[in-house]
């Protein structure tokens, strides 16, 4: 029950201050955490559709 739970409560603590991150991160590195996020989340379903097509 616990593995359940932890996940959860990671996404959603993450979700609620997802504005407060992207500007942390946006002030270190100069770069939009949006960007990346879409970027990793296109390369993942290309590499699950290129699974479930071979």
């Amino acid at each position: 029950m616990i593995k359940f739970i932890i996940p959860v409560i990671i996404v959603f603590l993450i979700v609620l201050f997802w504005e407060k991150i992207n500007e942390i991160i946006y002030k270190k590195f100069n770069i939009k955490i949006n960007y990346i996020v879409a970027i990793i989340s296109v390369t993942i379903l290309g590499v699950i559709f290129a699974l479930l097509y071979f």
